[in-house]
């Protein structure tokens, strides 16, 4: 089964981009697999204080997931999994990649802000040519509608 692979953070963009998997998945009969990234520097405590911030932001992320993963589940009929990796985002999202070989699209949500599209859509997309999988990104402030419309 063909695998989208987003992205779960904390921007606003991020939304978009579930929604686009979520809806492109179960149009097509693939899967969703929803990629968190918690950075090394969260962690550079002692070791007690970095175990407890670890497990914290875990549960967070499972959190977090289970909002996106519920509307997954109800609107679209697709069942996501949950996939957590620690380090640095742009080496993760490309291990996961080549770790998961049914992985067929990478999904990203580009901001709209001054700030520019991001800085995983702006580092990925000077990657693009050494990734094994396409990139869709999805615009921040597209309309449900239009999402629907596109997908």
């Amino acid at each position: 089964m063909r695998k989208f692979l987003v992205v779960l953070d904390d921007s606003r963009e991020c939304l978009n981009a579930m929604r686009f998997a979520a809806m492109r998945a179960a149009k097509t009969g693939g899967g969703v697999a929803i990629l968190s990234v918690i950075p090394p520097d969260e962690f550079n405590h002692w070791i007690g204080v970095g175990e407890v911030m670890r497990e914290e932001a875990r549960e967070r992320i499972h959190a977090h997931f289970e909002v996106f993963a519920k509307w997954m589940r109800d609107r679209q009929g697709v069942d996501p999994e949950l996939i957590i990796r620690e380090g640095e985002a742009v080496p993760e999202i490309m291990a996961q990649i080549e770790a998961d070989t049914e992985i067929g699209v990478l999904v990203l949500g580009a901001g709209n802000d001054r700030k520019g599209p991001g800085p995983l859509v702006t580092q990925l997309s000077k990657s693009s040519g050494s990734l094994q999988v396409p990139i869709t990104i999805v615009p921040g402030d597209l309309s449900k509608d239009r999402l629907d419309a596109i997908t």
